[in-house]
């Protein structure tokens, strides 16, 4: 089993014609996740890898019933790609592009909500389920094998370099899903863990954060009230940070006293989540905790 997708799922790729998108729909496809429709308007009639192209979502479900849909469309369009999704009943949107409008994306979460459907990022590289072969996004599948494992991150390059490490102790995953580095996410790691939490397959929770937002934190609480009782292991990136510096990821706001590296740490070790220092102290946490 794994969180989000399953062996139903039927991927739509609006915006598929753009070179990125093509690009990463042959490498989803490769990976062996199911791609049944692409979408751009004007393009309708056309193939990309033998993908039928349509003019509007709602033409693209009607043919090919996609359940989900992974958006390589520009910032500025991404409400109005969400929402036509959202309105063909599409029930995971996965939202890669960067600098999406902080108003746009709490727009497209209210009604995700209204609708029951889950949204991934804004600024993610995606989701992995390695058991299924399936992949939304473009995480590197070479480092992902099956296990245990559920894996939520802020990073998408901190993941795979962690990832790396536990794939090559042998120690595989069950999902992995970036959440995204915005202020505001669709999927938060308070979501994830109570996803893992409920996933018979889901062994342990590795969290990969880093300074700035309260996501960290608020896991910690959920644990501290035995709402999530699987093992939690943590990496935060950040601890060198010079206070008072903006940091690169938009999500990295410290405010009211939470968000900070020690913040995060102080909530952490009220938890009794285990936390490591390095990216190569997470092997031996995890293991320990399996």
């Amino acid at each position: 089993m794994s969180v989000f997708v399953n062996a139903e799922t039927r991927v739509l790729v609006q915006g598929i014609t753009g070179e990125a998108a093509q690009h990463h729909t042959e490498v989803m496809m490769n990976y062996g996740t199911n791609i049944v429709a692409g979408m751009r308007p004007g393009s309708g009639g056309m193939t990309v890898y033998g993908v039928p192209v349509y003019n509007t979502v709602a033409e693209a479900v009607e043919a090919k019933k996609p359940n989900a849909s992974i958006l390589f469309v520009p910032a500025k369009v991404m409400r109005q790609a969400a929402f036509e999704a959202l309105d063909a009943n599409i029930g995971l949107i996965v939202m890669v592009s960067e600098h999406v409008p902080l108003h746009d994306t709490m727009e497209i979460i209210a009604k995700a909500k209204e609708s029951g459907a889950d949204v991934i990022g804004p600024n993610t590289p995606g989701l992995i389920a390695p058991s299924l072969h399936c992949k939304i996004g473009f995480v590197p599948s070479q480092y992902y094998i099956p296990g245990p494992v559920g894996v939520a991150s802020r990073s998408g390059t901190l993941t795979y370099e962690i990832v790396s490490r536990l794939t090559l102790a042998g120690i595989g995953q069950t999902t992995c899903v970036g959440v995204g580095g915005d202020p505001i996410v669709g999927t938060t790691f308070s979501k994830m863990a109570r996803l893992f939490e409920a996933d018979p397959e889901t062994k342990a929770i590795l969290l990969i954060g880093e300074v700035g937002g309260s996501m960290e934190e608020e896991v910690a609480e959920l644990v501290q009230k035995g709402e999530i009782t699987k093992p939690v292991v943590a990496y935060i990136a950040g601890r060198t940070a010079p206070k008072g510096k903006r940091m690169g990821h938009a999500g990295a706001i410290i405010a009211a006293g939470r968000g900070s590296i020690e913040s995060k740490l102080k909530a952490f070790e009220a938890a009794n989540i285990p936390v490591a220092a390095i990216p190569d102290e997470v092997v031996k946490l995890v293991k320990d905790s399996l």
